[in-house]
C-alpha cells in the first residue's frame, strides 16, 4: 500500500529535480544555452560567468529551493505506516531523486549540471547545522582560492566528518548519505579535478558583469 504513495513522491521528486532553471534563463531571456558556453554546465556558477550575477542568482537560489522542496514533500503527502525514523529513509530517496533529476533532466535532454546547488538544498532539510557549517568554509576557501569546484570538493569532503564526528548524527541512512555526498561531488568534478592539477581550471571571478558583457 505505502508503493501509492512512495512512488509518485520520488517521481516528483524527480521532475521538481530536472526544472533545469539554468538552460531556461538562458534561452528564455538571454537566448542562449549555457551548455554551449563556459565550462558547458547546466549550473548556477557557469550561468554567473557567462550571462552574470543577474541571471545566475536565481538559478542559485532555485537550484537550492528545488532540492529542500523535494525532501519536504514526504513530510506534507506523508507515508501512512511508516514510524518517523522510517520516514527518513523516505527523505534520503527523494533527496536522491532530486539530484539526479538534476543532473540528468528530463526537460533539458538529460544533460544538466554537477548538482551542488540542488544537494545543498536537500541538505538543508535533512541537515541544517551541518550545512551550515560547511557553508562556512565553502566561502572561505572560494575566497581564498577563487575555485568554484576545489571549494564545492573541499566542502564534500569535509562534509561527513562534520555529520558524524562534529554534530553526532546517528542515523544509518543520514551518515551514509553523508558519505555518499562526500563520494559523488568529488567523482561530478573529475574534469574539474584534472584540470585544478595541470593549472588550466578557471578562477572564479567576483566582479559583477554588465548586462553588455553577460549577453552573448
Amino acid at each position: 500500500m505505502f508503493l501509492i504513495y512512495l512512488i509518485p513522491e520520488v517521481v516528483l521528486a524527480y521532475l521538481i529535480g530536472s526544472i533545469p532553471s539554468a538552460v531556461w534563463v538562458g534561452r528564455i531571456f538571454y537566448g542562449v544555452d549555457v551548455r554551449d558556453h563556459g565550462s558547458g554546465n547546466a549550473g548556477a556558477t557557469n550561468v554567473i560567468r557567462v550571462l552574470g550575477y543577474k541571471a545566475g542568482i536565481p538559478v542559485l537560489l532555485f537550484d537550492v529551493f528545488k532540492g529542500w522542496l523535494s525532501v519536504q514533500i514526504a513530510s506534507w503527502i506523508g507515508v501512512p505506516g511508516f514510524l518517523p525514523e522510517q520516514v527518513e529513509y523516505i527523505r534520503i530517496m527523494l533527496a536522491f531523486a532530486a539530484v539526479l533529476g538534476h543532473v540528468f533532466p528530463v526537460f533539458a535532454g538529460f544533460k544538466g549540471g554537477k548538482g551542488v546547488g540542488t544537494i545543498a538544498g536537500a541538505g538543508i532539510a535533512l541537515y541544517p547545522f551541518a550545512v551550515l557549517i560547511v557553508l562556512g568554509v565553502f566561502i572561505i576557501v572560494l575566497t581564498v582560492s577563487r575555485y568554484v569546484s576545489l571549494s564545492s570538493i573541499i566542502s564534500a569532503l569535509l562534509f561527513p566528518v562534520v555529520v558524524i564526528l562534529v554534530l553526532g548524527e546517528r542515523h544509518p541512512g543520514l551518515m551514509v548519505l553523508a558519505l555518499v555526498i562526500a563520494i559523488f561531488i568529488p567523482l561530478t568534478h573529475r574534469k574539474n579535478i584534472s584540470r585544478l592539477i595541470r593549472g588550466d581550471e578557471k578562477k572564479f571571478d567576483f566582479r559583477r558583469k554588465k548586462d553588455s558583457d553577460a549577453k552573448l
